[in-house]
């Protein structure tokens, strides 16, 4: 019977096997590996990708985005050091003593606990448990990770995710934080808003010019939004979840079981670090007034809600430097003074590292003790820095089963040491 009556291929003789190339050849007799052909991967006949649409294509990966910031903190310090020499620095340095510190240690408590404060507000808006001593403490370590780390927000990331995978819910547990977050931003720009727009500061005439602007253009948009509201007849799928997400938001910032308790602590946690900058002021050298000084310290906390910094160090200082320079105190003092507030904050935020060693070494204990303990039967729910009340009695065997269990018949246990009989029951 033929190869081409039962379906087989045939076998390539001696000589053909020989010309035939094999698997990872190229059919040249040096027997080089094929190259991947870039055509394969793009339709027929569309034009190749230009340099210029290649390199804003590698300068848009995640690589570059997340080591952009830290790029640009460096730079802005670079040129500060390059025009301003780094006596300032050290002059800045050596001005700070242990009553500074004490004092940027207490200011840094109470704006810490009432940060706490209103993270477990927000947390309790939107139904995750959040215990207030262990939010103090989260938030202390985030303070610290954010003033050691590039980007001056991986503290709050780690919080937001440490929290959510501790209550079983990581969704909840980022909103919480990033409405939290909000929440302190919000009242930065109102509060520097009405500063800006009436004392007198390096940007008074250009904030009256661009305060009617800014209004109008926020009316509009809003009057957009409602129309386009009003004239769609179903609301689409990313709609609805918009409005869940907003849903969210003013049940864990404006409703009134929240708000009052988010308001307050939003203002004091403001007025702390005005307090700071002041007291950072006058450390520096500085003997301008609390009046003079407020609008310097907008402008300041303004530029330290920037994403492009080294541990909040950059455009807080490139700021800083140009509004002391522009209201006639110096550059060089204001650059002191960013200088100063960056080591009172840090030294504030000293309390996390030691939260982060303790965390750590009850996480080291516990892992040996786990490891030396045998394993339990069964163990379920979440499990983290905050238990849950709810895991016990979720997970628990119910009574009711049990007692349905032994009420089956014949249901002696063999370990009793008798037969299974009806009079064993």
């Amino acid at each position: 019977m033929s190869p081409q009556a039962t379906g087989t291929r045939p076998r390539p003789t001696s000589l053909e096997s020989d010309r035939l190339p094999r698997s990872g050849d190229s059919g040249s007799p040096l027997g080089e590996p094929d190259a991947p052909a870039p055509e394969a991967s793009r339709p027929a006949g569309s034009p190749s990708p230009g340099p210029i649409r290649a390199a804003l294509a590698r300068i848009g990966s995640r690589k570059v985005r997340t080591h952009l910031g830290t790029l640009a903190g460096v730079a802005i310090l670079g040129v500060l050091l390059w025009r301003l020499g780094t006596g300032v620095f050290l002059d800045g340095l050596s001005r700070i003593d242990g009553t500074s510190l004490l004092l940027a240690l207490g200011i840094g408590l109470v704006t810490t606990v009432f940060s706490a404060w209103r993270w477990a507000l927000v947390a309790r808006g939107l139904r995750i448990r959040l215990p207030f001593g262990p939010a103090v403490a989260d938030y202390y370590r985030a303070l610290f990770l954010n003033a050691a780390l590039p980007g001056g927000v991986l503290g709050d990331v780690h919080r937001a995710v440490r929290h959510g995978q501790s209550e079983g819910d990581l969704g909840r547990g980022v909103k919480a934080v990033v409405l939290e977050r909000a929440a302190g931003q919000i009242a930065l720009f109102a509060a520097g808003a009405v500063v800006l727009l009436t004392l007198p500061s390096p940007v008074l005439d250009e904030a009256r010019h661009i305060a009617p602007l800014a209004a109008l253009a926020a009316v509009g948009a809003l009057a957009v939004l409602l129309a386009l509201r009003m004239n769609r007849a179903t609301p689409s799928r990313r709609g609805r979840k918009l409005r869940g997400v907003l849903a969210e938001a003013r049940e864990g910032l404006l409703s009134r079981r929240n708000g009052p308790g988010v308001i307050v602590s939003s203002v004091v946690v403001l007025a702390g670090y005005v307090a700071m900058f002041v007291l950072a002021a006058r450390v520096a050298g500085a003997t301008a007034s609390v009046a003079v000084l407020l609008p310097l310290a907008v402008l300041a906390l303004l530029a330290m809600g920037l994403p492009l910094n080294v541990g909040g160090w950059g455009p807080r200082e490139g700021v800083t430097a140009w509004a002391f320079g522009a209201a006639g105190l110096g550059a060089g003092r204001g650059l002191a003074v960013a200088v100063v507030y960056g080591v009172l904050s840090l030294a504030a935020s000293l309390p996390g590292l030691i939260v982060l060693v303790a965390r750590w070494y009850t996480g080291l204990r516990g892992r040996s003790r786990a490891a030396a303990a045998p394993a339990p039967e069964s163990g379920h729910g979440p499990t983290g820095d905050y238990p849950s009340e709810a895991s016990v009695e979720k997970y628990a065997p119910k009574e009711s089963a049990r007692l349905a269990r032994s009420s089956f018949p014949f249901s002696a246990e063999p370990s009793e040491g008798r037969p299974m009989t009806p009079e064993s029951v």
